[in-house]
Formats: C-alpha cells, structure tokens, sequence
C-alpha cells in the first residue's frame, strides 16, 4: 500500500499472522476487529461490519492484501477513539471538576449510550476496572478509563 509506511507493512503483517490460524495467509473475518484493535485502532462494531468484518466465524476469509487497505482506511478514520477522548467524554460527568463522577452515571453510559454493552457486560467491567465508590457514590474516571483501555489493548 502506497499509503502506509515500511513499518506499518510490518506490524500489520505480524498482527495478521497472529490470527491466521492455520498459515495459509487466511484470517476469518471474524477476527477483523481483533487485528485492527492489536494495531492500536479502535474501530467500532458497525465500522468493523461496514469494512467486511463479520460477526459468524467460517462465514468469510481474508487474505492480507484485503487487508492492508482496511488498515490503511482504519489509520486514517478520525471516528475511532482513544483515551483522551475517553476522558474528555466523562469530564461531561464531572460536575466538581475533580476527576470524579457518579458510579451509577458510569454504569448507564455503558449501558445506554454508543454501542451500549448488555447488561452482564457492564458488571463485569465495572467489577474489573472500577474502584470502589465513595461514601457519596462517586469513582475516579481516570483509573477506571485507563485499566479499561490497558485490558482492552492486553486482549487484543
């Protein structure tokens, strides 16, 4: 890909061969999100199906050359987003500006808002990465956004 640099080339190529199960130069397109979310991309679900990901394993596979434009196109989509963004979206939450927002404000905004997580989803996270409330219901955002991102970017 003209577009992308030696180096990108490389680390694409070592993330695809990672999910290519089998080594035939195949990833299923399944695992789409996975690569991307392993080269530091954070595309959402709809993005992901839009570009040829699928959500049924053994329904489509890619081949590396099909995927390097994904990539290319993924790097350079401003919608995906990253910690800061994170944080500037809960600092809306954060009415004392002191880096803390109501636990249950948390909780509803996974629940409700972009692609809402189910239910089992938000007390898993919640039980994972939040820290324990205070006597007024409130939890710092940061630490909480950053052991997501640091267990999000570790399963990947």
């Amino acid at each position: 890909m003209a577009d992308l640099s030696a180096k990108d080339v490389e680390k694409a190529e070592f993330a695809f061969s990672i999910y290519d199960a089998d080594g035939s130069n195949q990833i299923d397109a399944v695992d789409l999100g996975n690569v991307l979310r392993a080269l530091n991309l954070n595309p959402t679900n709809a993005t992901i199906e839009k570009l040829g990901g699928t959500k049924k394993k053994g329904e489509k596979l890619m081949k590396l050359d099909e995927f390097l434009p994904i990539y290319s196109q993924c790097k350079k989509d401003k919608e995906q987003g990253c910690y800061e963004d994170f944080i500037e979206c809960l600092k809306l939450y954060d009415k004392q500006e002191n880096g803390m927002m109501l636990g249950a404000e948390l909780s509803h905004t996974l629940l409700a808002l972009g692609e809402k997580l189910a239910e089992n989803e938000v007390e898993q996270v919640l039980r994972e990465c939040m820290d324990p409330e205070d006597e007024d219901g409130f939890i710092p955002y940061a630490p909480f956004l950053r052991r997501l991102c640091d267990r999000a970017a570790a399963d990947d």
